[in-house]
């Protein structure tokens, strides 16, 4: 099995409602997402997979979805003044924590059908979190 993974930085400010601690304020990380990709076969140029497409694919989207936006939970009441101020926001279901970005760009990695194996991201430097399908 061959493994390559691309790191990506971006930044991203959020906050926790159903947590009891200071990430319940507002506050931002500068994070770094690794993606791994996987697979058995090289193709004709001996590589599992470009680097540069993954640059290209991955930090494309995320420059235009998660980069420099704030990421709020649907139910916050942070919401309507943040967009009443034309703030660049990102809903979630949930709260948004590092967990919930490792498997919102996993499922867009796996939506541009990359053999992705794992998306790992670093909300500090001695933090993260990350999401694979097998759950291993």
């Amino acid at each position: 099995m061959y493994r390559v993974c691309r790191e990506i930085e971006f930044c991203y400010g959020h906050r926790h409602l159903n947590y009891e601690g200071p990430c319940r304020h507002a506050h931002g990380h500068n994070v770094k997402a690794e993606i791994f990709i996987s697979g058995e076969k090289l193709d004709d140029r001996d590589i599992l997979y470009d680097f540069v497409e993954i640059k290209k694919v991955v930090k494309g989207w995320i420059d235009q979805t998660l980069d420099h936006k704030m990421l709020l939970n649907k139910e916050d009441p942070l919401v309507h003044p943040m967009r009443e101020l034309k703030e660049p926001i990102v809903l979630f279901d949930g709260d948004p924590t590092v967990e919930a970005v490792a498997k919102m760009i996993y499922e867009f990695c796996e939506s541009r059908k990359m053999p992705v194996d794992e998306v790992r991201v670093w909300e500090t430097g001695s933090s993260w979190a990350s999401y694979r399908r097998d759950g291993r």
